[in-house]
């Protein structure tokens, strides 16, 4: 009996089909030719390369003893869940035509991972950053955070002390690793 998709919303169609021909023990070349369809097809769908449409729902449905909606539901719940990350994605990065790219020399600023590195972004906006970058970073992060990661990384150019105290309005407890 397929899982009832309530429980399983978010999962690619094809990882239920695989888990549901093994555990009946059937072939996927041959249910395929069965469904009429090709092999490759179901393979794909197996293997979450492909998505399902309405007419395999429909024969999937059918075959597998479940509502011929079934596995197009189960896409349509895979197809919103992937674009919710996409666009939680986008929404986890700050306002990049606020930053300049040059800044990130060292790297492509768009695959930056502005959680990952939080303490190297923040750090080195306000090393080299100017009013609009900083007011950005704060913004993004939030006050607290910039200042609890502020206090806790070691200064090596004065810039930094300086800009925490401009623009947090606080002298921290910066770390000096200059000696």
């Amino acid at each position: 009996m397929l899982p009832e998709i309530t429980k399983i919303k978010g999962v690619h169609p094809g990882a239920v089909l695989d888990r549901e021909l093994k555990r009946r023990g059937l072939e996927s070349k041959q249910f395929a030719l069965s469904l009429g369809e090709y092999p490759q097809t179901i393979n794909a769908i197996s293997k979450g390369r492909r998505g399902i449409n309405p007419a395999l729902s429909i024969k999937l449905g059918n075959a597998l003893g479940a509502n011929e909606e079934y596995f197009m539901l189960l896409q349509a719940y895979y197809e919103v869940e992937k674009k919710r990350k996409e666009l939680l994605k986008e929404q986890s990065k700050p306002d990049l035509t606020k930053i300049r790219s040059i800044l990130f020399w060292d790297t492509d600023i768009n695959k930056i991972d502005w959680q990952k590195h939080k303490k190297a972004v923040i750090k080195r906006i306000f090393e080299r950053g100017n009013d609009v970058e900083i007011g950005e970073i704060i913004t993004f992060y939030g006050k607290e955070i910039v200042e609890k990661v502020l206090n806790d990384i070691p200064q090596f150019l004065p810039t930094l002390s300086e800009n925490a105290e401009t623009y947090l309005g606080a002298k921290l407890n910066l770390k000096n690793d200059s000696k």
